[in-house]
């Protein structure tokens, strides 16, 4: 498991550049995460990278993420990674026993709106607190799409305070807010 090969087959399977950038996010926070947590990057990173890779072409419940699943499966990818993954799909109802599967679904959603927030913001993701995060997640007309649910769901069953987890993917993003799109000014 590396990044370049990762990043190869998701260029492969995914061509739309805001959800390239959705999972380049995820691949940040989780990378951010394993760094604090002591767990393996390049694995926790790979695992964000590639959780969505099927969802542009096979989005709907009945293949996402299992797809991706498969062929992650037929390349020899680890069983844990392959458990994280699925355990994003809330609908799969698979439980997410690791770190690493709690911290793939707490950062998902998060990761997400964390953009959007960034993207309405002529400073970018510069000077973005959880305050400010949190009051727009109470805005239901913004980033509708975005579980909010989800989000409070996965800061729990991660363990970790909301206000912190906000402010910690929001850490993880800035620093590769360049490749995100996200920078002062949005460039």
């Amino acid at each position: 498991m590396n990044r370049e090969d990762a990043w190869g087959l998701l260029r492969e399977w995914t061509e739309s550049d805001s959800l390239l950038k959705h999972m380049l996010a995820v691949e940040a926070s989780m990378r951010a995460y394993a760094r604090e947590f002591g767990e393996d990057e390049e694995k926790w990173g790979v695992t964000g990278l590639l959780h969505d890779m099927d969802y542009e072409k096979h989005p709907t419940p009945n293949e996402h993420p299992m797809v991706g699943v498969r062929e992650l499966e037929q390349r020899g990818y680890p069983e844990d990674v392959l458990e994280a993954i699925k355990g994003h799909a809330d609908y799969l109802d698979v439980p997410r026993e690791t770190r690493m599967a709690k911290t793939l679904y707490a950062v998902d959603e998060l990761s997400g709106f964390v953009t959007a927030c960034a993207l309405v913001r002529p400073e970018g993701l510069e000077g973005l607190k959880a305050k400010s995060v949190k009051k727009k997640m109470k805005q239901k007309s913004f980033a509708a799409s975005v579980n909010r649910g989800d989000i409070i769901k996965g800061t729990e069953e991660l363990g970790v305070d909301l206000d912190e987890h906000i402010d910690f993917v929001v850490a993880a993003l800035r620093g590769r807010a360049d490749s995100l799109g996200l920078s002062r000014g949005g460039t």
